[in-house]
């Protein structure tokens, strides 16, 4: 705690929806057995796996066509996801 420098280790390249872009992100999960994080990326209707490794300069999309809002992981490693749109 304390620290005042960051680091971008998702998007950073402006709002777009290229695969190095989010455009409204709602959620995120931090995935520690992958050391990646999963991202809902609402304004492009996806979810995004982004390796936290350096040098990582895009994210593998999980899920399109989603109007996702909230994400949740069970002890199994289940990947619980919400639609906006759908209610569900």
């Amino acid at each position: 705690m304390g620290d005042t420098n960051g680091e971008v280790v998702a998007g950073g390249h402006d709002k777009g929806n290229r695969s190095d872009q989010l455009e409204y992100p709602t959620d995120v999960l931090n995935n520690k057995e992958s050391d990646s994080l999963i991202i809902c990326d609402l304004g492009n209707q996806r979810v995004v796996q982004w390796s936290r490794r350096s040098g990582t300069t895009q994210g593998k999309i999980l899920i399109d066509n989603i109007d996702c809002y909230g994400l949740a992981m069970d002890d199994q490693r289940y990947l619980y996801i919400s639609d906006y749109t759908k209610h569900e």
